[in-house]
């Protein structure tokens, strides 16, 4: 299983310190970075592995909004896809 999610922020810099940062955060709650693409200067979509959804949904509600302060995210929008 995987997981899309676009971030839109104000400042790309910050929003990829922070998110460089949140690594560890991310991993140990069930996500691993497989690839992040910048698609303008407001607007990411990362792809990760995903190892536990329930852990990773859970985070996503609460804890990474500490996350979301910090590198300027206005809006998430995630996607859990299974290969078909």
């Amino acid at each position: 299983m995987q997981m899309l999610i676009n971030y839109s922020f104000s400042d790309y810099g910050s929003f990829k310190s922070a998110f460089d940062a949140d690594q560890e955060d991310r991993r140990n709650n069930g996500l691993s970075l497989l690839q992040l693409w910048r698609e303008d200067s407001g607007s990411a979509w990362a792809l990760f592995d995903l190892h536990d959804a329930k852990k990773a949904r859970d985070y996503l509600d609460g804890a990474a909004a500490a996350f979301n302060s910090q590198a300027g995210v206005s809006s998430v929008s995630s996607h859990t896809l299974e290969t078909a």
